[in-house]
Formats: C-alpha cells, sequence, structure tokens
C-alpha cells in the first residue's frame, strides 16, 4: 500500500462539498440554483477565481439580460420580435445569473474566502441585479397591456424588495422565522417566494404568454406585500414580548 506524501496537496473540495455548504434558499432553488452553483464554484476553484469574480459576473449577466428583455419588450408586443427566443434567453440568463449567485457563497465558505467586504458587495449587486429584473417584468407588462397603471408598477417594484431585505434581515444574530417548519408542504407553500422558483415563473411567462405578465406583476405585489404586512405584525409581536 502507498502512503501519501505529507507534502501532497489536499483534494480540490467537489460539487458535492460545495452544495453540502449551501445556504438554501428554497425548494426549487436547492433543487437547481445551488446545484448550478456548486459546478461553477469547482470550475471557479480550478481556475483561482475570487468568490467576488463570480459576483459581479453575476451582476453583469443579469442586467445586460433584463436590459435586453426592456429593449426587446414593445417590439415583442407589436409583433415585430418572437417572444419565445426572449423569454427563452430571460429563462435561461437569469437562471444562470443565479447559479453564480449560489456558487459565490458556496466558493467562500468552502475555501475560507468569506469576509464582510464581500457580503456587502454580494448583496449590492444582488440589488442591482434585482432591480433590472423588475424593470424588465415592469416593462413587458406595460408594453403588453399599455393601460397598466403607474401605482400598480409601482407597488411591485416597491414590495419585491422585501424578499431580499428579510433575507438580509435572517442572516445575523437576530434572525427570525415566522414559520420555522420545514415538511414538504411547507416547503411548496413557501415556493412563492423561492427566487429561483419565480425567476423561472417568469421566464416562462416570457417564453410562452407574454400577455400574462400583467398578472405576474398582480400576483407577486399581492404576495410580497402580504409578506411585508405579515412580517410586521411579527416582529411587532415579538418586541412587545421584550
Amino acid at each position: 500500500m502507498t502512503t501519501p506524501s505529507p507534502h501532497a496537496e489536499p483534494a480540490a473540495p467537489t460539487a458535492a462539498d460545495y452544495y453540502a455548504s449551501n445556504r438554501g434558499g428554497g425548494l426549487f432553488s436547492e433543487f437547481l440554483g445551488q446545484r448550478i452553483g456548486a459546478r461553477v464554484a469547482v470550475f471557479a476553484h480550478k481556475h483561482k477565481l475570487a468568490p467576488t469574480v463570480l459576483t459581479v459576473v453575476n451582476l453583469g449577466v443579469s442586467c445586460l439580460v433584463s436590459v435586453a428583455v426592456v429593449a426587446l419588450a414593445q417590439p415583442v408586443a407589436d409583433g415585430r420580435v418572437w417572444a419565445w427566443p426572449v423569454g427563452l434567453l430571460a429563462l435561461v440568463g437569469w437562471h444562470l445569473a443565479y447559479g453564480l449567485d449560489c456558487a459565490d457563497g458556496q466558493l467562500a465558505r468552502v475555501t475560507g474566502q468569506t469576509s464582510p467586504a464581500g457580503a456587502r458587495i454580494d448583496v449590492l449587486c444582488d440589488v442591482a441585479g434585482q432591480i433590472a429584473l423588475v424593470a424588465a417584468l415592469s416593462a413587458t407588462a406595460a408594453a403588453q397591456v399599455p393601460e397598466t397603471p403607474a401605482w400598480l408598477l409601482a407597488a411591485f417594484a416597491g414590495t419585491w424588495m422585501v424578499n431580499l431585505v428579510t433575507s438580509v434581515m435572517q442572516s445575523g444574530p437576530n434572525a427570525a422565522s415566522m414559520v420555522t417548519s420545514t415538511s414538504i408542504p411547507v416547503r411548496i407553500v413557501k415556493l412563492v417566494r423561492d427566487y429561483g422558483a419565480v425567476i423561472f415563473l417568469a421566464g416562462v411567462v416570457l417564453t410562452v404568454a407574454p400577455q400574462w405578465t400583467i398578472w405576474l406583476v398582480g400576483l407577486f405585489t399581492l404576495v410580497n406585500g402580504a409578506f411585508l404586512a405579515a412580517s410586521i405584525a411579527f416582529s411587532g409581536r415579538e418586541a412587545l414580548r421584550r
């Protein structure tokens, strides 16, 4: 039997190692986004890419895809451009960007490259990417249904950030969850707030029926608005108990 050399380099982390370090994000995200992220992390480690590089590439991909959807929203609505190539671009591009977003955290945790600065740029890039996504969906809704009320698009944009804000708030020492159950029925219900599932649904709508984007905007305005109200009530009750 050959004894390994004490000077041999440790084995590189595998996709399974990276996936095991994921921070969840929801049932759909764990199934797809985090798995994509694990494979991206393997590639990044092999080519000595820092987690922040993945963060910035994520921002570039998500913004470029969203800008393309905005630019093509009116041509699609007018019938000058087919909807399905634009929708597929959004579906694939947004999921690639999300996979990169998952990968930067996995890579940082497994390789010991976490830092406060890295965490800050990750959150800031997430904010920028999601602003671009909201702009893409809003532009599509307005192009498809010109009488879309401005207040609805404003409410959609405002309430969309609830997910991101609450995710950041739950990462610190004072984190708390309204529903702590991890049962499958509860996790299925929580798919409405699973970012991976949401961008999948958005991509499918843009591909097969962009005229339904107005209903998507309305649905997530209601869902995120209701979650914000519930979060305020939950936090207020907890604060009064102290």
